[in-house]
């Protein structure tokens, strides 16, 4: 264990930063598997716009309080001590990862369903990480590529099987919950997120909506598009802007609003080729060719 594992002062804490050390983003969790730190907007109404996402500087705000900075990671541990699990934030670099959560509880045989999906449409799972689930399930863990945002579902794949995406989270192994432990497959642990086969990642990806032009609405909404990207903060800022490039083309102004969004994503520190990128991922997946 590492060194800064030996000075956690709980088992999950410890767990946690050996995620960390992976370059995972973590939270605390508790036994329930809900976030341990409660919203701190929870007794006043939040504001016009945006919702908080941690812009106000507070914990509480569930997956995107998560990082895999020790010292923070301690902060939130230290503010939550009922904490017994922490959740692994998906969609953020440098793995992107995407949870493939196999969920024996209502029934299903989530395994014999994958298998038929990798059968029929010719794709393979690689060797990855593999946790098991205290009610006989499995977390498959896949690297994405950076430039696709791979939306959150369950049983839109198949009976049983859910997706962990951006956005959402898988519970850590060493994380304790009401129903038992998690942990890590024999022979997975040291493995790294392989990438998601392509012929599964399409699958993963909602069909392009239909797209029905519109006049371009008032000057104010595409501004307050660029706002919401100016006030990104590291590790949220590609997933604001490919969010306001996706509604800045369903509502027909996205070749008129491109530039700036990418100048606001810039100036909060992405590369020009990044914030590119980004915003052509997200005309394509709302049906448009940038």
């Amino acid at each position: 264990m590492a060194a800064t594992d030996r000075q956690a002062t709980t088992p999950v804490l410890a767990h946690a930063l050996s995620a960390a050390e992976r370059g995972l983003a973590v939270i605390p969790l508790s036994r329930t598997k809900l976030p341990a730190l409660r919203s701190p907007h929870r007794d006043t109404p939040e504001p016009a716009g945006p919702p908080c996402h941690g812009e106000c500087g507070r914990f509480g705000h569930g997956v995107h309080d998560a990082s895999s900075d020790p010292a923070r990671i301690r902060e939130l541990f230290a503010a939550a001590p009922r904490a017994t699990g922490y959740g692994i934030a998906c969609g953020l670099p440098p793995h992107h990862l995407i949870g493939v959560d196999l969920d024996t509880k209502s029934g299903t045989d989530p395994f014999t369903a994958l298998r038929e999906l990798a059968r029929r449409h010719l794709f393979t799972i690689p060797a990855t990480v593999i946790v098991l689930t205290p009610s006989g399930g499995r977390h498959l863990w896949l690297s994405g590529p950076p430039d696709v945002v791979v939306p959150n579902s369950a049983g839109r794949l198949a009976p049983g099987i859910d997706i962990r995406g951006t956005g959402g989270y898988l519970v850590g192994p060493g994380s304790r919950t009401d129903r038992g432990p998690y942990t890590t497959a024999p022979g997975t642990s040291r493995l790294a997120p392989a990438p998601c086969p392509p012929t599964l990642l399409r699958l993963l990806l909602p069909p392009p909506r239909a797209h029905h032009p519109t006049p371009p609405p008032t000057g104010g909404h595409g501004q307050g598009l660029v706002q919401f990207v100016l006030a990104a903060h590291e590790g949220r800022r590609n997933t604001r802007l490919f969010w306001a490039a996706c509604r800045a083309y369903e509502d027909g102004i996205g070749p008129a609003l491109a530039d700036s969004l990418v100048g606001a994503a810039i100036s909060t520190g992405l590369s020009e080729r990044e914030a590119r990128a980004t915003v052509a991922s997200a005309a394509r997946m709302t049906g448009h060719h940038p």
